[in-house]
């Protein structure tokens, strides 16, 4: 399984970025997605989860109502649609697949990408 990320760059506090990543493997659609982030001497932490079946989302409170997590079972693709930025938000995001096929949350995330860099400056 290889997942790709993309999409990450600069930004000026309160734009908008949209991250993506590229997933190999079998039976996308059957596997939950997430992101998740690392700031700068900090431990990652959640961002946003996706299921397979009805693509329920799940958010951190520090994104909820500014971040919007999606899929694209067609092109095995999940996307970070990242509004309102704030340089808080600064931070590799990571995209995440769960390792249990059709599971429910919590989920247990055991593929991940090597990383975009997200910079949002003030």
């Amino acid at each position: 399984v290889q997942l790709v990320e993309s999409g990450g760059g600069l930004v000026q506090a309160g734009g908008s970025l949209r991250l993506s990543c590229a997933v190999s493997g079998r039976f996308f659609s059957s596997y939950a997605m997430g992101w998740f982030r690392q700031a700068p001497g900090k431990e990652r932490e959640f961002v946003a989860a996706i299921s397979w079946s009805d693509s329920s989302t799940y958010y951190a409170d520090s994104v909820k109502g500014r971040f919007i997590i999606s899929r694209d079972n067609a092109k095995n693709e999940v996307y970070l649609h990242m509004n309102s930025l704030k340089p808080e938000d600064t931070a590799v995001y990571y995209c995440a697949r769960d390792g249990r096929l059709a599971s429910s949350y919590p989920y247990d995330f055991a593929y991940w990408g090597q990383g975009t860099l997200v910079t949002v400056s003030s």
